[in-house]
């Protein structure tokens, strides 16, 4: 089995890569394979909702999001891990989810999904919050922790420190990691759920439209 984890922080050896390497380590020995992609530096841009990855499968603009769509196909879970700036996430790092999320058409059901903050102090609830939005609109189940899935420090190195939050991050892969093997037994023996889809609903009344 096997986990992607998308860094969005533009500090590859910062607390961010700390809180991944501590889920990393307790992944292995745990027997799931990791794979850490970072795009925290990469150039990547927003989407504009041009719809033609309805046509082709893929995203328009041909960067890290689509590499990271054969990868994120592949994968039993998904952990976006993320800075917190302004009480929110790594500007890249949400333009990489939008188009991920949306430009991909293969069924995300029961992948299990998970992220993680890192904030100096404040903003990280928020940002929590903000990311686990990517999972449950997909039918993603989301990983939980003995603690909302965040770790401090301010200079480089100090979250290693935050002795709390770093047993948060092995709480957090030991959970995952019984999820995904958990929903692997459930598939063989009774299958994903069935979805029910239909068209998509909007809060304007169409007899008011066309009424003259």
């Amino acid at each position: 089995m096997q986990v992607l984890i998308i860094n969005g922080s533009p500090r590859e050896n910062g607390n961010t890569s700390i809180a991944v390497n501590e889920l990393v380590n307790t992944f292995s020995s745990e027997g799931i394979e990791t794979e850490i992609f970072n795009i925290g530096t990469k150039n990547i841009r927003g989407c504009i909702a041009c719809n033609k990855c309805a046509e082709t499968g893929h995203c328009i603009f041909n960067d890290a999001v689509n590499e990271l769509s054969c990868k994120f196909e592949k994968a039993d879970g998904l952990i976006a891990a993320s800075p917190v700036y302004y009480a929110s996430a790594n500007a890249s790092l949400i333009a990489c989810l939008d188009r991920l999320f949306y430009s991909t058409h293969f069924d995300k059901t029961m992948k299990v999904g998970a992220s993680v903050v890192v904030a100096r102090r404040g903003g990280c609830s928020a940002t929590f919050d903000e990311l686990n939005k990517y999972f449950t609109i997909c039918g993603m189940p989301v990983a939980s922790s003995t603690y909302w899935n965040s770790i401090h420090g301010r200079q480089t190195g100090e979250a290693q420190f935050d002795s709390e939050g770093m047993r948060t991050m092995r709480n957090l892969a030991k959970n995952m990691s019984f999820l995904m093997k958990s929903i692997a037994l459930g598939k063989e023996k009774y299958g994903i759920p069935a979805m029910e889809y239909g068209d998509f609903t909007h809060f304007v009344r169409d007899d008011l439209i066309n009424k003259e």
